[in-house]
């Protein structure tokens, strides 16, 4: 596939799944922004490809992301893809954990799809994915203000595809599992200080949340993004891709 003259805005570029996204919208021969909140980490990714260019972006903050697409112009597919994970038992969740965690997650989805559908009105073609999780699809243990952020973002999603339905703008979020990144690699030192677990055997209950019993591949995920930007892509929007090896 191509997407050349295509741009694209991806959201939590500089690391994990949105690097990955990023070489992959770049190889597809896409113009790619990668936004976040260290310049240092998105230039090292940009370094990668000269179809790579960096802007920093606070994600909740809805003027850092005006002056985010101010900056950039307006982009035919954008990726809302950052965000954060914090952990705690239920009556243990602190109202600041419940707060950063919609912020990140839900308000930030949120002011990012908004800004960007003000600058694509009269697009005829447009796609804007929203990086949800296994967790905005199900429950899981003592991450309820994880789960109740991504169950947000998949509300969103589908509220805001039906607005978009008559016209060429798709809208749809793609739910992993624990991939193989950084962000997992942080929970399972998390079980291992909380538990005492060995590294080994907490990865390997990770791992166990999936039918293949193995973590997914950040570069999975990419190409079903890519999917949802080809040709024959139109009829689905609205919709909650499941890449997971089939747990959810």
């Amino acid at each position: 596939m191509t997407l050349k003259g295509k741009t694209v805005l991806i959201t939590g570029g500089g690391t994990g799944l949105g690097a990955d996204m990023a070489q992959g919208f770049a190889r597809a021969g896409a113009d790619v922004w990668i936004a976040g909140r260290s310049s240092e980490t998105l230039a090292v990714v940009a370094r990668n490809h000269d179809r790579i260019r960096t802007v920093e972006v606070d994600v909740t903050d809805e003027t850092s992301v005006g002056a985010m697409f101010d900056f950039t112009g307006p982009a035919d597919i954008v990726v809302a893809n950052a965000g954060a994970s914090q952990s705690a038992a239920f009556s243990a969740t602190t109202t600041e954990t419940w707060a950063a965690m919609i912020d990140v997650n839900l308000t930030g989805t949120f002011l990012t799809f908004r800004a960007a559908m003000r600058r694509m009105k009269g697009f005829d073609w447009g796609r804007l994915i929203a990086v949800a999780s296994t967790a905005g699809i199900k429950g899981y243990p003592y991450v309820s203000a994880y789960c109740a952020s991504k169950h947000g973002v998949v509300g969103l999603v589908r509220a805001l595809a039906l607005e978009e339905a008559k016209g060429g703008i798709t809208v749809n979020a793609l739910a992993p599992g624990f991939l193989d990144t950084d962000m997992t690699a942080r929970s399972i030192a998390n079980i291992v200080d909380k538990t005492g677990m060995s590294g080994a055997d907490a990865r390997s209950n990770l791992e166990r949340m999936s039918p293949q019993n193995r973590l997914i591949e950040p570069s999975e995920v990419t190409a079903a993004a890519l999917w949802l930007c080809g040709a024959g892509s139109h009829g689905i929007t609205g919709q909650v891709i499941s890449v997971s090896g089939g747990e959810a």
